[in-house]
């Protein structure tokens, strides 16, 4: 009955159906301004100084590199090949101390992010991956917010398109029951109990105190529980004034998401006590449209609506002269971009 009821739940919620379905429609759109681009890969332009535009198989490393160094946290590269004692020894030569966060280099949908809280948590994880990744210090910020930020490349102020707020998936404790029932109690967390028995295992069976919070997915993704709000009507002129500031300091950034933690919001409008955690180009959903209050209608809307802004400013930096990716590019992209998701399936 359980599964029964999980799967109803998944059907009758737009948000956890497949992306391959949720976007069918947008194919047609894409099409469009393909025709109109004259390439499929127009998106390319968009970002000049992020490969690929930051659609696939971008690097976060370098995305950071050129981001300012006050805005994000702590970062370490781990490439395949290095030894773990040098890594560790490294970690605490530049001040890395637990917790940390590992996630891959190249990364989709949260898939292989975890938090570690011991050099043996660090050492599993080194073992398993075969791939880069990145060790990060873990930012204790209570809130995160993702913004969509989009600027015209002959302009010099740009615009919030969207805001997404995001709940963790956070269970409270009465005393009774154990993390696993807690999870099973919540359709959003349920589906996650696979995911979360690989990362917490025998850990479930713990019980925690009457009103104790348990955060078991620290970061606000989609894929791993965290419930998204579409919070766009906070975009007041000075929390633009703010998002356009940072993202202008950013070489050739025009469109894509920041996902950012924060203190208060008060805090945030005005730039202080924030932390980018990550910056995404092309490849950025409007996530504000996962709010489980919105239908796939609108959804449709604001996906179609970021399409054409991204044409737009991939058209005006192709005519400056930044070039799109050939087809033969474009396929070579999504090919290693299949077999990079396959190790993090696997992981």
């Amino acid at each position: 009955m359980k599964k029964l009821a999980l799967l109803l739940h998944k059907v009758t919620h737009w948000e956890y159906w497949p992306f391959g379905i949720v976007y069918i429609p947008m194919h047609f759109v894409w099409f469009y301004y393909s025709f109109r681009a004259r390439s499929f890969f127009f998106f390319n332009a968009s970002n000049p100084t992020i490969k690929n535009g930051g659609f696939l198989m971008e690097s976060k490393k370098e995305i950071y590199d050129i981001l300012p160094a006050q805005y994000y946290p702590k970062t370490m590269l781990v490439r395949l090949g290095d030894i773990f004692e040098t890594v560790a020894e490294e970690c605490v030569r530049v001040g890395l101390h637990y917790p940390l966060i590992a996630k891959p280099d190249i990364g989709m949908r949260g898939m292989a992010v975890q938090k570690l809280e011991t050099d043996a948590d660090l050492a599993m994880y080194f073992k398993k991956a075969d791939f880069n990744f990145l060790i990060q210090e873990f930012v204790d910020l209570p809130n995160e917010v993702g913004i969509f930020y989009v600027r015209e490349p002959d302009q010099s102020q740009g615009k919030i398109t969207g805001i997404v707020a995001k709940e963790y998936l956070i269970v409270t404790g009465d005393g009774k029951s154990t993390l696993r029932n807690l999870v099973e109690s919540n359709p959003r967390y349920h589906l996650q109990l696979g995911a979360l028995s690989r990362m917490y295992g025998e850990k479930l069976l713990d019980i925690p105190a009457r009103g104790e919070l348990v955060n078991l997915v620290p970061y606000g993704n989609h894929a791993r529980g965290s419930r998204f709000i579409n919070a766009t009507h906070l975009a007041t002129d000075r929390l633009t004034e703010t998002i356009n500031k940072l993202c202008t300091q950013v070489p050739h950034f025009y469109y894509g998401r920041l996902d950012i933690k924060y203190n208060t919001w008060e805090e945030l409008e005005n730039g202080q006590n924030l932390c980018i955690i990550e910056l995404n180009g092309a490849g950025s959903e409007p996530t504000h449209i996962y709010d489980p209050g919105q239908s796939i209608f609108v959804a449709w809307k604001e996906i179609s609506r970021h399409f054409g802004m991204l044409f737009r400013i991939s058209m005006q930096n192709y005519k400056k002269g930044f070039p799109f990716l050939t087809f033969q590019e474009g396929l070579e992209m999504f090919r290693q971009n299949s077999l990079h998701v396959r190790k993090l399936e696997n992981f």
